[in-house]
């Protein structure tokens, strides 16, 4: 298991965006940045928060640490453990699950060989099922860090698994 970093600071270049998102918003608003500020820190600590990170959001907003722990694990965009290189999102909706996310996920786990929930012994892929990614009409879908996949089928989804490994 790896060590959490005691303290964790923005890089200046993203202490330089945090405070550019800030000062959008009116003097006693601040804290309506909480989670483009979240999603800095996780970027930058590797796809995850750590207790160090949203401490550091917490301050820069000047918000109690517990607000923005609520905030960063109420949302599934946040992951408050480590994730794989690639998060295999898999979304678990009605409309997906009518179109075949059981067997999508079936293929993303073998495909990555690792359950819904875990991640990779190679630390390559970590799989979750998430709630409404919004493009039901192209269900079902999955998404991959940043990058959305509509109208998937297992073979599909094991081709770009496929494809991701070799990256």
């Amino acid at each position: 298991m790896s060590k959490v970093a005691e303290k964790f600071i923005f890089s200046k270049e993203n202490l330089a965006k945090a405070k550019e998102i800030i000062a959008k918003y009116p003097e006693g608003r601040q804290k309506s940045a909480m989670l483009p500020l979240l999603d800095i820190a996780q970027r930058q600590n590797g796809g995850w928060l750590s207790v160090p990170a949203i401490e550091c959001v917490a301050e820069h907003i000047s918000e109690p640490f517990m607000r923005a722990y609520e905030v960063a694990t109420f949302y599934t965009m946040f992951n408050t453990k480590p994730v794989g290189k690639y998060h295999i999102q898999v979304c678990g909706t009605t409309p997906c699950w009518l179109r075949g996310a059981a067997d999508i996920m079936e293929a993303c786990e073998k495909g990555a060989k690792t359950k819904c929930g875990e991640t990779s012994k190679d630390g390559l892929f970590t799989v979750s099922e998430v709630e409404c990614l919004g493009a039901c009409v192209n269900a079902p879908l999955v998404q991959i860090n940043d990058d959305y996949y509509e109208d998937l089928d297992p073979k599909k989804i094991g081709d770009l698994i496929k494809e991701l490994k070799k990256k």
